[in-house]
């Protein structure tokens, strides 16, 4: 049977349902399956099912259990290849077959050993049609984090950059500066919630004393783990990060010794400590990312100034830009940014564009 119109908006629609969870699945994916059949004529959607908080139930036995019976003779559409590997509950792709689905569509191809191809295996020797690849790179860019953490062993980086119209992202003096308008702060606030961690550097954390957490109504549980790059521990005790470090995850990332007095005194607020290599005294951020990841987290999202966003572009280490460019100019002495809509390397190919006000908003993934 070939790929339809329709499955690719059933797909469509998958993908859509698995943002419910981004951010919020721990190590796994957050992956969504919709169960479809025919009734009276007419294609139905008869169970869904997404990655569940924390990652367990994974998404096919949720949406098989609301489809029942119905299940029976119908298509699964899965954003990600179901798994192959048995751990306290079979996996998913025998649960699709003990279901008795007669067609499966999927869209990414999970890189899990475990799994690759696997899956798919699985479904095709009880004999069920399975077609691989349908929106696959729309599904892919959406688990970018999971993808990059299982083929590269590291964490995924999304760097956000707020530009003034004349190519400036700040004062040197550190007075701030309203670059872009409400409804931008708002999207980068959307963003916060769909990733783990958001990072900054210390000196963005003293200048600016931010708290990094998502504001937006209903969505204040869905703050990521706070991350200061701090190789000399300066970040203060009474910093707005450290004071509500026992209501959201604070990390520091520090080359300080593990006797460093100022250590007691960060700690005694909450905060952990993410012991690092320093290389030309700074963090050394492969390594970082590498940590990132093996603590089961997917996506970083880069926020603290052009130092931080400089170094992690000359390591090679950004595999998303966002850009959001305001309609003002910041005059006098300012800080140039490190990348604009002119200066894109040659890397990054532009995916969306968007205007959020008087704001445009440019993304970028690397190619």
């Amino acid at each position: 049977m070939a790929v339809s119109a329709l499955d690719r908006r059933y797909m469509a629609a998958a993908i859509r349902l698995a943002r419910w969870h981004e951010g919020r699945t721990g190590s796994n994916p957050s992956v969504a399956t919709l169960i479809v059949r025919e009734i009276d004529g007419t294609p139905v959607i008869v169970g869904r099912g997404v990655t569940a908080i924390g990652g367990r139930p994974h998404a096919e036995p949720q949406a098989l259990a609301e489809a029942g019976k119905l299940a029976r003779g119908a298509t699964a559409y899965v954003t990600l290849e179901p798994c192959a590997h048995h751990g306290r509950t079979p996996p998913c792709a025998k649960t699709l077959v003990a279901a008795g689905v007669a067609r499966v569509v999927a869209a990414a191809t999970d890189p899990d050993e475990r799994v690759s191809g696997r899956g798919y295996a699985i479904l095709r020797a009880a004999g069920i049609v399975v077609e691989e690849g349908v929106l696959a790179r729309e599904a892919e860019s959406d688990l970018a984090g999971y993808l990059t953490r299982r083929i590269k062993n590291r964490a995924h980086v999304t760097l956000k950059l707020a530009i003034s119209k004349n190519g400036k992202i700040g004062r040197r003096d550190g007075q701030q500066v309203a670059i872009t308008g409400e409804i931008s702060r708002h999207q980068v606030h959307a963003l916060r919630a769909m990733s783990d961690v958001i990072l900054i550097g210390v000196g963005t954390a003293i200048n600016d004393d931010p708290d990094l957490t998502c504001r937006l109504p209903g969505l204040g549980d869905r703050s990521p783990v706070r991350l200061v790059l701090d190789t000399h521990l300066r970040l203060p005790s009474q910093s707005r990060l450290a004071m509500t470090a026992r209501n959201v995850p604070l990390w520091i990332a520090t080359a300080s010794t593990p006797d460093d007095p100022r250590r007691a005194e960060l700690a005694a607020t909450g905060a952990e400590f993410l012991a690092c290599d320093a290389h030309d005294g700074k963090i050394a951020l492969p390594e970082l990312l590498d940590d990132i990841a093996a603590r089961g987290l997917s996506t970083v999202f880069i926020e603290g100034g052009a130092e931080v966003a400089q170094a992690f572009l000359v390591e090679d280490l950004v595999d998303r830009i966002v850009l959001l460019t305001g309609e003002r100019a910041i005059e006098g002495d300012a800080v140039n940014a490190p990348v604009t809509r002119d200066t894109i390397p040659e890397a990054f190919r532009k995916v969306a564009s968007m205007r959020y006000g008087a704001d445009e908003m440019d993304e970028y993934e690397r190619a």
